[in-house]
């Protein structure tokens, strides 16, 4: 009896898992491995749904109609499952959360309609998604945890003793995933750092703008304009905030470092901003 009882919580416990993962299918054309424009945009759409989900890991299936060679349709259905893991990279997804990229082959045609026959093979054309987030941390009563070691805020660094060489991380200033822009969270940070910086007329830096998550140290893709250059325009970002708020643009200049310098650990901090010092005037 008691087995029994175990090997029911066992199944309940898996079933109450499965419910909690985050499902998301994306089609193809016959014979084609690239997304037609609208399914893209459908999977960056669930792809920015994801930035606050704590993911554990994320499962890729790729899957044929019954059309074709069997030995075909596996190449394909593969090729497909890869074109996605791709576009997961190249929009700041860390591929170490991607632990299965597979292609299933074809899936065997259910005739339910004479007339339903295209549609039907229209949806096996396909690729299924299956995040699953990390579970719930469960609170235990008196923990005693390490007190955090605080960090010297940025805009007081920026105030203290600062040298040619030197470079300032805009600490907790975090920028939305695949986007330019920073998190709410992160704007009255940025704000006081603009303040330290006007007042500091005698240096002179590079706004250096970096990402996470890409191969190959390409720079990821801006989801608002589509193009390949997002550590960039997090540095122009930065720069024209800077300059908005009375920062002289003779002062700065900027660039992206694509993801050139990660930092390890969890990839929200290497979608950051630096400043690297490259003149300090004496006679100011």
């Amino acid at each position: 009896m008691t087995r029994l009882i175990s090997t029911i919580l066992i199944l309940l416990c898996g079933l109450i898992s499965a419910q909690h993962n985050i499902t998301h299918d994306v089609y193809f054309e016959t014979d084609e491995y690239t997304l037609i424009p609208t399914e893209e945009n459908r999977l960056l759409l669930f792809i920015s749904k994801l930035a606050d989900v704590d993911i554990e890991s994320i499962a890729i299936f790729g899957f044929c109609d019954d059309v074709g060679a069997p030995s075909y349709n596996l190449i394909l259905s593969k090729q497909r499952a890869e074109a996605i893991k791709t576009i997961f990279s190249n929009h700041e997804i860390s591929e170490s959360l991607i632990t299965h990229v597979d292609g299933k082959g074809e899936i065997l045609l259910k005739i339910v309609n004479e007339n339903d026959i295209s549609k039907i093979r229209g949806l096996n054309r396909k690729v299924e998604i299956i995040i699953n987030p990390k579970p719930p941390i469960i609170e235990k009563e008196e923990v005693v945890e390490e007190p955090v070691k605080e960090t010297q805020p940025t805009a007081e660094v920026i105030k203290g003793d600062i040298k040619v060489g030197d470079k300032i991380r805009f600490e907790n200033i975090l920028f939305k995933t695949g986007y330019s822009t920073v998190t709410t969270e992160s704007k009255k940070i940025l704000e006081d750092i603009a303040k330290s910086l006007v007042e500091r007329t005698d240096i002179y830096f590079t706004i250096q703008g970096h990402v996470c998550c890409t191969q190959y140290s390409r720079d990821a893709v801006d989801r608002k304009t589509k193009k390949r250059n997002l550590s960039e325009a997090r540095a122009k970002y930065v720069y024209d905030y800077l300059a908005k708020k009375g920062v002289n643009k003779k002062r700065m200049r900027h660039m992206g470092m694509r993801r050139k310098f990660p930092l390890g650990g969890d990839p929200k901090y290497d979608r950051r901003v630096e400043i690297l010092i490259t003149h300090v005037d004496k006679d100011n």
